[in-house]
């Protein structure tokens, strides 16, 4: 339950928390950010860990730990790594399911000052080994149930040296690699290190992208830039030290890491990590914590919006969202569920430079520049500004140093094209109007060319998902025998729904434009994603065109101009 504000604190970078008094009569105060050069993860941890009282800061798989629990945790690990060898600034790679041991390492290695390199834990075969190779991490902390991808690739891994073991197995990879187990290293001394621990500018993490548009890279990540992701998301969530805050997302990546876990730190909340998202457990999960903020990608929202509507929808203690990107039908959504939605637009290179409010200033927006901390400007392919309502590519800048990506870990190549002419390049367009509202339109890549028009792939996918036999779709440019393109729909039905292409293209005529209309469409079961539920478009504009997809022009359809 929310609680009446007492008093009202006017914090840095434009925060307000509410000084809140508890059920048990105990006042509580949210720690103001911290100063630039004290943003690093032991720093923040250590300092809530200082505070009175016993209140959980995660929930996971049964285990409640406080902050307290976790700056002792992740001593003894920090000390047991570095009895092991392991010393600032050496990458170490963590392939683990989300839970409690995952969450100590990464812990434990900011604490050391060394590097972590989260693996996404569903990589197999040739990208599990590019990720192990490019990271140059000689330790991997790994579990057991992922020991049989290890050994596939075992003589494909060129670095790697030492495998610590979280659960069984491992016997089989005794001859190529040393292994150690994860609790062995938990050291008994729990004496802090001797060390001042990392600064704000060293190296945290190599994040390696989810590779929608071709091979991950590994991000390069400094403290500075992890906190700024996290504050940001306290602020987008408007959140505080009485919120449970549910975070469905994996630990491997930004927004369970940081968005989720990270933010709730800074701000003195509880997070709740489940297992997974599940979209049939999602709202029982919900109410059994009494979670009161989430963070969504917008395929879940529209996952959960597409199920069949309940009388008690609204009946939840869920009160606010953060949607990325906001679906059509936000303002139905809000409404269905009882909860207000922000939104913004970020990556793991540029941070999160645009904030909405609650109110949002349509359902396609994804907010405004936070001007006290990012530039932001929308250029063509010289990059040369644009107009307002002129889509071009997204360039972003810091205003204080350490914010963005530190450059792309040994690609000086990639680097150098994203951060050319001093602007770090998003990939992403947009479009801005004359009040300042920000716009995704599509990914660079994605931007489709048909026969001199500019075609987002977004605004057709919305209308499509809008056809009620539709769970979701992607659409994508394929080769045109007239030059350019032409448009590709790859279309997920709703289960035990039959949809006849026909039908759908007379729906989508007389909403948009007639070159917009898609001439291929295919039927799928599901689309590519990465872990992090990202659709892997790269993926369907190689397969292009197959012997399943159907062809509005073979099919002698006519459309109104």
């Amino acid at each position: 339950m929310r609680l009446r504000a007492t008093t009202i604190l006017v914090l840095p970078v434009s925060l307000q928390f509410e000084m809140t008094k508890g059920v048990d009569d105990r006042l509580e105060t949210v720690m103001t950010p911290e100063p630039q050069a004290e943003r690093s993860l032991a720093r923040v941890l250590d300092r809530r860990a200082e505070r009175p009282g016993d209140k959980p800061w995660i929930i996971t798989g049964g285990d409640e730990i406080t902050a307290a629990d976790m700056a002792s945790r992740s001593n003894r690990l920090a000390r047991g790594l570095a009895a092991a060898g392991i010393g600032p600034g050496e990458t170490v790679l963590i392939m683990l399911p989300d839970g409690a041991a995952i969450l100590e390492a990464w812990c434990a290695l900011a604490r050391l000052g060394a590097i972590e390199v989260p693996v996404n834990n569903h990589l197999r075969g040739n990208v599990l080994a590019h990720v192990i190779n490019k990271s140059a991490g000689k330790t991997m902390i790994v579990d057991g149930r992922y020991l049989d991808r290890i050994a596939a690739i075992a003589s494909e891994i060129e670095g790697l040296e030492r495998l610590v073991l979280v659960g069984d197995g491992a016997e089989a990879l005794a001859e190529r690699f040393a292994i150690e187990r994860f609790e062995a290293l938990f050291a008994v001394d729990d004496s802090p290190l001797q060390t001042e621990g990392p600064r704000h500018r060293d190296l945290m993490a190599v994040m390696y992208t989810s590779g929608t548009t071709g091979p991950s890279k590994g991000v390069m990540i400094t403290h500075a830039h992890a906190y700024e992701y996290a504050l940001a998301v306290v602020e987008l969530l408007e959140l505080g030290p009485d919120d449970i805050y549910y975070s469905p997302l994996p630990l491997f990546h930004i927004a369970g890491q940081w968005a989720a876990v990270y933010a709730c730190l800074i701000a003195g909340a509880t997070v709740v990590v489940p297992e997974r998202f599940s979209l049939a457990g999602f709202w029982a999960d919900v109410r059994a914590h009494g979670a009161s903020c989430t963070f969504l990608l917008g395929a879940m929202a529209n996952f959960l919006y597409r199920e069949t509507p309940a009388a008690d929808d609204a009946e939840n203690p869920m009160e606010r969202m953060l949607v990325v990107p906001l679906l059509p039908e936000v303002e139905d959504f809000k409404k269905r569920f009882g909860v207000r939605v922000s939104t913004t637009w970020g990556s793991t290179e540029i941070n999160v430079p645009t904030r909405s409010s609650f109110d949002l200033a349509d359902n396609r927006t994804c907010g405004r520049i936070a001007e006290d901390r990012y530039e932001v400007r929308i250029v063509d392919a010289d990059d040369q500004e644009v107009s307002p309502g002129t889509p071009g590519e997204a360039v972003v800048r810091g205003k204080h140093p350490w914010m963005l990506m530190a450059g792309y870990w040994n690609d000086p190549e990639a680097t150098a094209t994203a951060t050319r002419n001093q602007w770090v390049h998003s990939g992403d367009m947009l479009m801005r109007d004359e009040a300042g509202n920000f716009y995704f339109v599509d990914r660079v890549k994605d931007a489709i060319r048909r026969r001199g028009e500019n075609i987002s792939s977004m605004e057709v996918e919305n209308e499509i998902n809008a056809f009620a036999a539709v769970l979701e779709c992607a659409v994508v440019p394929v080769a045109s025998e007239h030059t350019e393109q032409e448009v590709m729909a790859v279309v997920v039905p709703k289960d035990s729904v039959s949809i006849d292409p026909e039908a759908l293209i007379r729906f989508l005529e007389p909403r948009m434009a007639y070159f917009m209309v898609p001439r291929y469409i295919e039927m799928t079961g599901a689309l590519p994603r990465t872990q992090t539920g990202k659709i892997q478009k790269y993926e369907l504009r190689a397969r292009g065109v197959t012997e399943r997809t159907w062809d509005r022009e073979a099919a002698g359809m006519k459309l109104k101009r």
